[in-house]
């Protein structure tokens, strides 16, 4: 079956899921409780990979952390389809592509940063848990971010920001547990792209950075209208 049968075919099992669990939630409660979404992603993880804090489990969560930005990028192109016959309100959905591909390209150097300190330390996990299970995770978070975005982009900018703090606390939590990073040094082939760092501990602090910064980044979105366009 074509990725796009496959893609669409997901969509609408989202939004038939999302139409049931509105009609299950009492009439004074919120739309979603989208923080038990996060939770609920973190739970999956801890039981997939467990609590412990290592490369192995961070490289899943670069994995997974990239997908919101593809998601966004995705239908802010198909904005600039929509809003093509009125330029200057197309360049404002471009610059928001813009922005979602910076992210994106962000999470990018994460990604293969954890991948590179895997490689080099041994995996603990074995194919499934490491290849096949974390592009399920995606295939799932990017659906669910994308579809939020489509029924009120502020659900999706929201899920996301939970999503950040998550990352940025689970990694100042792991500089904590080993303080050793403070004495290995960080030697990487994307140092030229992502920066050169003293030591370990300073390449993760600089990582917890940016999740705080994409977090910021997410919250300042939440009242504004689509794609930052009235």
């Amino acid at each position: 079956m074509p990725f796009q049968a496959v893609r669409t075919k997901v969509q609408l099992a989202l939004c038939l899921l999302y139409q049931l669990g509105m009609k299950m939630l009492p009439k004074n409660q919120a739309p979603l409780p989208f923080g038990l979404l996060a939770k609920g992603l973190f739970t999956v993880m801890d039981l997939v990979y467990g609590r412990k804090r290592d490369f192995d489990k961070f490289e899943v969560l670069e994995l997974v952390a990239r997908v919101p930005y593809q998601a966004w990028e995705n239908v802010g192109y198909v904005g600039v389809t929509h809003t093509h016959s009125k330029p200057s309100m197309a360049r404002r959905v471009f610059d928001f592509v813009q922005e979602a591909r910076a992210q994106q390209d962000n999470e990018q150097w994460h990604l293969l940063i954890m991948e590179e300190q895997v490689n080099k330390r041994g995996s603990r996990l074995g194919f499934i848990r490491r290849r096949v299970i974390p592009q399920i995770l995606a295939l799932f978070y990017y659906h669910i971010s994308w579809l939020l975005y489509v029924l009120n982009p502020g659900w999706s900018y929201k899920l996301n920001a939970d999503f950040e703090t998550h990352a940025e606390h689970e990694y100042y939590r792991f500089i904590e547990e080993n303080p050793h990073f403070q004495q290995e040094a960080f030697e990487s082939a994307f140092e030229e792209d992502y920066g050169s760092f003293p030591n370990i501990a300073a390449m993760l602090h600089q990582i917890a950075l940016d999740e705080r910064e994409h977090k910021e980044e997410s919250l300042a979105h939440l009242d504004k209208p689509r794609f930052g366009v009235a």
